[in-house]
């Protein structure tokens, strides 16, 4: 249960700096281009990248620790990054056709999903 609530204050974190950051960077570059979501899923996957690295290659940080830092805190930072360690997982171990699968299937089916999504709440 302790590591529940450690995931959930970390996941809120998470949460709380990706509004701010993504508000900051609405304020500086304005509101003509989404600069707030890609300036957190580019940190993010930058965080992701260094910090999974870092555990995995280098076992720097306790199972524990990695679970708080990349689950809790940057997957409610941006779940992109999830999707870029999960796709580079794959393609590290060799399995090209999943990682381009993962690519593909990811952004496609979200953006119909989303259209979708979009069409359903028209009807009501």
């Amino acid at each position: 249960m302790l590591r529940l609530f450690i995931l959930g204050i970390a996941g809120a974190a998470g949460t709380i700096s990706r509004y701010l950051l993504g508000g900051w960077m609405h304020q500086l570059f304005g509101a003509e281009f989404p600069y707030g979501t890609l300036i957190v899923n580019i940190s993010g996957c930058l965080a992701v990248g260094f910090l999974g690295t870092l555990a995995e290659e280098r076992l720097l940080f306790a199972p524990q620790i990695r679970t708080v830092l990349l689950i809790g805190f940057l997957g409610a930072f941006t779940t992109f990054s999830s999707f870029a360690y999960e796709t580079w997982a794959l393609f590290k171990n060799g399995e090209m056709l999943l990682a381009g699968i993962n690519v593909i299937a990811s952004v496609v089916i979200c953006l119909v999903g989303l259209l979708i999504g979009v069409f359903l709440a028209r009807l009501i």
